[in-house]
């Protein structure tokens, strides 16, 4: 169903037949025209809606409850959507696996917006970033996998990654992660935009908890991606022992663990800070 070309490239497909897209909100970069957080937001239901009534058969609508680039829905926006998958009879399925189990500073995003789905998908962390390990979480009319054979995989249903995603939520919820990263994430944003003051490479800066992203740029009129400079930090970053990755080629995107004390965070922000420093400072 993914969208992406560059995960649908090298031969991968046909995707699934029958899929719609709708474009996503992006106050910084909206496909929709507009410059505010809440006209992109609304602009996007809107054409959610329209899908809906349009197609008139949908089975279920799959989206991320908070974007990983990141982008940040507005409140009300998911709640939405939720009514109107629940006017047209489609199901609403939040894949949280890049944002779910505490990184936006509650246990799933979609809690923000106090929007319950239909079908939840998580991974990655639920292995405490060991073990691998995903789930398919789904209200009890709709868990009827078990009922079916759809086929046996060799590590389905282990026992030790099972485990494991167990305690790394009982550790989560004991050593209170999800407020950790709430109050940390906050710290962060806050110096985020102190430094976009100081540093004219920087476009946009946006997150929630530990789901954040510096947006690079050549230019804040043009807004034109700062792709190589983004690049060149990440590298310079990583000499200094930080380590993130880049999302649509100049997004800082840092997601980190959700132990990360406040020093911590402190200190990858001041590389970031000099990094930037660094490269906005080489000749051309």
């Amino acid at each position: 169903m993914g969208g992406e070309a560059l995960f649908r490239s090298g031969g991968v497909g046909p995707l699934m037949p029958g899929a719609e897209h709708v474009a996503p909100y992006a106050a910084y970069r909206c496909p929709y025209g507009t410059s505010t957080i809440g006209a992109s937001a609304d602009a996007c239901a809107r054409m959610v809606e329209y899908v809906l009534e349009r197609e008139g058969d949908v089975a279920a609508f799959v989206a991320e409850p908070m974007r990983a680039v990141p982008h940040i829905p507005p409140p009300g926006f998911w709640r939405r959507v939720r009514n109107a998958c629940d006017r047209h009879g489609t199901l609403l399925i939040f894949d949280e696996i890049p944002t779910g189990l505490g990184k936006t500073g509650k246990m799933f995003a979609s809690q923000h917006d106090g929007v319950v789905p239909d079908i939840m998908v998580l991974g990655k962390a639920l292995g405490g970033g060991i073990l691998p390990i995903a789930a398919v979480i789904a209200r009890p009319e709709l868990d009827v996998g078990a009922a079916y054979a759809f086929g046996h995989y060799t590590h389905e249903k282990n026992p030790v990654t099972a485990r494991a995603a167990l305690t790394t939520i009982q550790i989560i919820e004991d050593e209170e992660l999800t407020e950790n990263a709430a109050k940390i994430g906050a710290f962060a944003l806050a110096r985020l935009y102190d430094m976009k003051s100081h540093h004219p490479l920087i476009g946009d800066v946006r997150g929630l908890g530990y789901l954040l992203g510096i947006e690079l740029v050549t230019s804040r009129v043009s807004k034109a991606p700062a792709s190589a400079a983004a690049e060149a930090v990440m590298y310079r970053a990583l000499e200094n022992g930080l380590s993130f990755k880049t999302t649509f080629g100049n997004v800082l995107t840092l997601t980190p663990p959700l132990t990360t004390t406040e020093a911590e965070m402190a200190r990858a922000l001041d590389i970031i800070d000099e990094a930037i420093a660094g490269v906005a400072g080489q000749k051309p």
